[in-house]
């Protein structure tokens, strides 16, 4: 099973997964969030054709509203 790491903690998925649909699984659609891959910060338009590969690196930060 192909493994990615999600802020340090392997992830496991069965079948092939976009960033977005990754958001998706961690009930992330629809926030804020930035995304670095592999080092790489990614723009919010390439989630739907950015697939993810076993070993992937990822970050997300979730923005946070506040004064």
């Amino acid at each position: 099973m192909p493994t990615i790491l999600v802020n340090g903690n392997p992830t496991e998925f069965t079948t092939p997964l976009t960033l977005r649909q990754l958001l998706e699984r961690l009930e992330l659609q629809g926030r804020r969030v930035a995304i670095e891959r592999n080092g790489e910060i990614l723009p919010r338009s390439r989630y739907d054709d950015t697939p993810l590969a076993a070993g992937d690196l990822l970050e997300i930060i979730i923005a946070v509203g506040g004064g």
